[in-house]
Order: C-alpha cells, then sequence, then structure tokens
C-alpha cells in the first residue's frame, strides 16, 4: 500500500474523513496522528531524508512516550486514542484498523516455548495497561480489556480480561472500532 493511503487511513480514524481541513486538524492536535504521519513517511522515504525523518520519530517517541520502533509491521488504520506511554518491540506485527490506549505493552518473551514476538490481527481494540507478550497470535475483532495481560493466543471474536488472561470466546465485540477503514 502506498504511504499517501496509509496516512489516510490513519488520518480517517480520527476523524472520519480525508481532507486538508482534518488533516492539518489532526496534525497539530493530535499525537498519536502526528507520530504515525512520520512513520509512514520514514518507511517510504530513502537517503538522507529516510534518516531525517528517523530522527524527527525518534524526538517525537522522547516527547509522547510512543515507543514503536521504525521496525515494526502495522497495517492501515493504526488510532492511538491518547497521549502516554506505549511500548512495542521491533518486531512485532499489528494488523489493520487497530487501537492503541495508553500503557499498552506488546512485548517480547525472550524464553520458554513462547519465546518471540506477538501478531496482532485486524480490529483489535487494546486497552489501557494491557501487557501482550510472547509468540502468540491476537485474532481479528478482538477487545483485550484494560489491565489484561495476554500471553496465550486468542481466537477471533474474542474478548479477553484479567491478568491472567481469561478468553471469552464468541463474544460480540461491535462497535469499539470506528472509523474503519476499508479498501
Amino acid at each position: 500500500m502506498r504511504v499517501r493511503q496509509l496516512i489516510k487511513s490513519d488520518l480517517h480514524r480520527y476523524h472520519g474523513k480525508t481532507d486538508g481541513k482534518s488533516f492539518i486538524k489532526a496534525f497539530f492536535l493530535i499525537e498519536g496522528f502526528r507520530y504515525m504521519f512520520f512513520f509512514r513517511l520514514q518507511k517510504a522515504a530513502a537517503g538522507p531524508f529516510k534518516l531525517l525523518l528517523r530522527l524527527i520519530l525518534r524526538h517525537y517517541s522522547y516527547k509522547y512516550g510512543f515507543q514503536i520502533p521504525y521496525t515494526t509491521k502495522v497495517g492501515y488504520g493504526l488510532y492511538i486514542g491518547h497521549f502516554g506511554t506505549i511500548v512495542i518491540n521491533g518486531n512485532a506485527q499489528l494488523g489493520n484498523n487497530v487501537n492503541l490506549s495508553p500503557g499498552v505493552v506488546i512485548g517480547q518473551a525472550s524464553r520458554g516455548r513462547l519465546m518471540g514476538v506477538p501478531v496482532v490481527g485486524n480490529r483489535v481494540w487494546i486497552g489501557s495497561n494491557a501487557v501482550i507478550v510472547g509468540k502468540i497470535n491476537i485474532g481479528d475483532n478482538v477487545m483485550i480489556a484494560p489491565g489484561a495481560y495476554v500471553n496465550r493466543d486468542v481466537p477471533a471474536n474474542s474478548l479477553v480480561m484479567g491478568n491472567p488472561a481469561v478468553v471469552y470466546e464468541g463474544k460480540d465485540v461491535e462497535g469499539y472500532i470506528c472509523n474503519e477503514w476499508g479498501l
């Protein structure tokens, strides 16, 4: 997908629109959109411009507390709900139309049978202070409640709550992902 489309998909998640006025408003008022704007640009850039964009991204990482390395695979339509620390391992993968809340950690397990990083599916809402670790798969249409500690696979259409995580399969999690971007 082209960078312009990725940026439009992120913008659409915030306002439901992709016009110039919405872009200006989001760029100057929404930290999560501004961070992802530079994240998307640096992915497509080359040469010295790529280095400059990575430096800008690093600056915003320190300023906002978003630690989403440029190596992270992020699908279209990422929504960062609020200002606050978010830590994602650079080898993790996020699907399309994912919501991240403050305090989210998506990290690596460094030993044991789950050694590795998570793969997060499409249309996943991750609540504040949720921790997702290990080589696990989070299915599509999943809601991970605030404060959940997830270190096991989660099937599609599930609600995840608690520490340790309790998975409630077959739950209707409609309404948590707003302004979806679909191609």
